[in-house]
């Protein structure tokens, strides 16, 4: 067992914990009604509802007023698609249901209300298959008391416009011109789409420079080293984080990632100086710490960036096969590599839980420079490591993914399993030891 044994709080617990460690970053959010307010970056709450009611708020570009909340029933036939894909084609915002307005002011608050658990997954669920491309990552509050409540909906910004709906047997695309829900001319479209393909380039850019950066300097040419990076697509970090706000989003991550995995393997979070960071360039850097305990062969390396980004680089060639011998440095067990895997992913979820961010681009892959063919293996029934089903490597290919950081538990867990699972099948590993099932 290679992870040291110890009380692990649980999830709502840490959650509650680093939110009174670090209250600046956690669930931090700043949207359009806090701008629109002059307040600093927080929740949305009912005082800012009755804020906007008493200040006669106007609506904007990134701020609509409706009256009521569509029902379930027949929702994707109602203006919400059209709102919400609205809203997303003009760099996000909010739309409150439950206030009456007059001449684009708000008025008063009225009550939309319950919304049961059933109601809002209906709202998420138009958002993406109303939607094309969809919309993911809509943040919902309820707000106030029988008779008064209303429901707040975050649109979040987006690199995927236009987004189209249809209208009348054709597409069309919504936009917001100042209070106003209008539809999209053809150069508009044109100029989106322009913009949209412009964005996947320069993200392309971003991801192969952190990658290049985190595989820099690694004695790859010995043995074999697992490179993570994780960019936000649209970076939402208000405050540059401390470096006790890191070493908090390191804990929250080693807690995270054992409800993917096992103690199992070998788990990177657990090698680095994770409460003595260092500075670098606009980041914070957990050192190895392996060298110290005398486990060289376990070296990993992590960083958090101010902007949201993630690296992870592990070592996961030449690992141990027994008290005194060693895997050849091309040699990699499938456990470690889904251990890796599971860190980092694990990383990416407390960087979220604190930043806002949603969608995150990916890419994991395996380096290794010295003679001989990559080989990743697994163990038999009986513990034993195998390599007979193995497909030796002349290059890994790194694995390029898109995640959504904010989703549900299970479907968070499901993006870890599918990632492990790409990386291991590459090198003719079947199944996954390591990682639980997300079902």
């Amino acid at each position: 067992m290679e992870l040291a044994t110890h009380h692990e709080p649980s999830a709502s617990a840490t959650a509650q914990a680093l939110s009174a460690l670090f209250p600046t970053i956690v669930h931090m959010r700043f949207t359009a009604l806090h701008r629109s307010l002059g307040l600093p970056p927080g929740p949305v709450t009912d005082e800012m509802i009755d804020a906007l009611v008493n200040a006669r708020l106007a609506e904007t570009t990134d701020l609509d007023w409706k009256s009521e909340l569509p029902p379930p029933k027949n929702l994707s036939a109602s203006d919400f698609p059209k709102d919400i894909a609205a809203m997303a084609n003009s760099r996000g915002g909010v739309i409150v249901y439950g206030i009456n307005e007059e001449q684009k002011a708000a008025t008063g608050r009225g009550d939309v209300g319950g919304l049961d658990e059933n109601h809002e997954r209906a709202l998420r669920q138009v958002a993406i298959s109303a939607i094309s491309p969809p919309v993911f990552g809509l943040t919902i509050d309820c707000l106030g008391e029988q008779g008064r409540r209303v429901v707040a909906v975050e649109v979040p910004a987006s690199v995927e416009g236009p987004h189209l709906i249809l209208r009348n047997q054709f597409f069309g695309a919504p936009i917001r011109n100042d209070a106003d829900t209008v539809w999209m001319q053809e150069r508009q479209i044109e100029a989106m789409y322009r913009a949209r393909f412009e964005e996947r380039r320069n993200a392309t850019e971003a991801l192969d420079t952190l990658y290049q950066e985190a595989a820099a300097g690694r004695d790859a040419d010995t043995r074999a080293w697992l490179i993570a990076v994780a960019q936000p697509r649209i970076p939402k970090l208000l405050h540059r984080p401390s470096r006790e706000d890191t070493s908090n989003i390191i804990w929250r991550a080693k807690t995270l990632t054992l409800t993917f995995s096992t103690r199992r393997g070998t788990h990177p979070l657990e090698h680095v100086e994770s409460t003595n960071l260092r500075p670098g360039l606009r980041r914070w850097v957990a050192v190895d710490a392996a060298h110290r305990q005398g486990e060289r062969w376990r070296e990993a390396w992590v960083s958090v960036h101010h902007n949201g980004a993630v690296t992870v680089a592990t070592a996961v060639g030449g690992h141990r096969s027994g008290p005194d011998s060693y895997h050849a440095g091309g040699e990699v067990e499938g456990r470690d590599i889904e251990g890796a895997v599971s860190d980092f992913m694990a990383l990416v979820r407390a960087v979220a839980e604190g930043s806002g961010d949603n969608e995150y681009n990916v890419r994991v892959g395996i380096e290794w420079a010295g003679r001989g063919p990559l080989t990743i293996f697994a163990r038999d029934g009986f513990g034993y490591t195998s390599s007979a089903a193995s497909l030796p490597l002349s290059r890994f290919t790194p694995i390029d993914t898109t995640v959504t950081a904010t989703a549900s538990d299970t479907d968070f867990h499901q993006q870890v399993w599918d990632l492990a699972q790409d990386c291991v099948n590459q090198g003719g590993v079947l199944q996954l030891s390591l990682l639980m099932s997300p079902f």
